[in-house]
């Protein structure tokens, strides 16, 4: 570090914020220092920085998949929130499993990790107890914990917006309403809950127009999950999917099947994925607001870990029913 502060003519405390937080330095020395390390082969010791700082840089992020375009987004989010303040994330893939999840942290935290990012607030009382015993601070995304909860989340109620997808097809003359799901994660099951309430409240709810599957969410399950409902039910007429490459899925379904969109189907699903809006006919869905997630669950750890606790400890940002042409 001091060869690189040497050649910059600055010291080795101006080459380390550079490094370590590096909105403290202006662009252009941050630039320069940059090319020097790179240049001379120089690498920040993150071990040595957190003995000399008691303080890592490193966030854990434990997420389900990566493959689904929700966590993407989320990561995304965080991103761009801690790189600019010098932080690096431990990422790790749990596959929805509790058990995975508390494995994953219980490793990450021999790191020394400054802070967690955790999805959504169902967790088994291992993690909770690793939380608790190493006094890692934790934000949880994607869903709300209870206002009285001491922790930090961020996210919306996946059962409003549940309801709200089930109310929406109520209210726009569909009257065989079913729900189609894929893997049973607890926010699905959470929204297919809320879906459910809408139509006992509207007094269309039959339980035999529920359709699952274990696998993970697809395109290619949404077809078949919509044939199995139709087969069995041709009356069905109004369908929620609890994540829109399952009701994409079903749409090019109905198309080969010669299901007319949205006179005789229609179809609401989950998430605002990309394409959605641009399907054929485009699709109705719950539009959520992940990349804003990340990057807020990124400045409220921030902020606690700056002894700045943020303002609110649960954060709604809510999610909007993005009305198309499949209703």
């Amino acid at each position: 570090m001091q060869d690189v502060a040497t050649r910059a003519g600055v010291s080795a405390i101006t080459v380390s914020r550079a490094l370590r937080t590096p909105h403290k330095v202006t662009p252009l020395l941050r630039e320069r220092i940059q090319q020097l390390c790179r240049e001379m082969g120089y690498v920040l010791n993150h071990a040595a920085s957190a003995l000399a700082s008691a303080r890592s840089h490193a966030i854990v992020v434990l997420i389900p998949s990566l493959s689904n375009e929700v966590f993407i987004d989320i990561i995304a989010g965080l991103k761009e929130v801690l790189e600019v303040r010098g932080y690096h994330m431990l990422l790790a893939v749990t596959g929805y499993g509790a058990q995975a999840e508390e494995t994953m942290l219980r490793t990450y935290l021999q790191h020394a990790p400054d802070g967690a990012i955790l999805t959504g607030i169902d967790h088994s009382d291992g993690t909770w107890k690793l939380l608790r015993t190493h006094r890692v601070p934790a934000v949880h995304t994607i869903d709300l914990l209870p206002a009285e909860h001491a922790g930090m989340s961020v996210g919306f109620s996946q059962f409003d917006a549940g309801y709200a997808a089930g109310r929406h097809l109520a209210e726009h003359g569909y009257r065989r309403i079913g729900i189609a799901c894929a893997h049973p994660d607890p926010r699905s099951v959470r929204r297919r809950e809320g879906c459910r309430q809408a139509l006992r409240d509207a007094g269309l709810y039959d339980p035999a127009l529920e359709v699952g599957s274990p696998e993970d969410t697809s395109i290619a399950l949404g077809a078949r999950l919509l044939t199995q409902l139709r087969e069995a039910h041709p009356d069905c007429d109004g369908l929620f999917l609890c994540n829109d490459d399952l009701a994409q899925g079903a749409l090019f379904q109905c198309a080969r099947l010669g299901i007319a969109v949205p006179q005789s189907m229609g179809l609401v699903g989950f998430h605002d994925l990309a394409g959605s809006a641009w399907t054929m006919p485009p699709l109705s869905t719950i539009t959520t607001p992940r990349r804003q997630i990340g990057a807020t669950a990124a400045h409220m750890l921030l902020q606690h870990l700056a002894d700045e606790p943020p303002p609110q400890r649960h954060v709604d940002l809510g999610f909007e029913l993005r009305r198309r042409e499949t209703t």
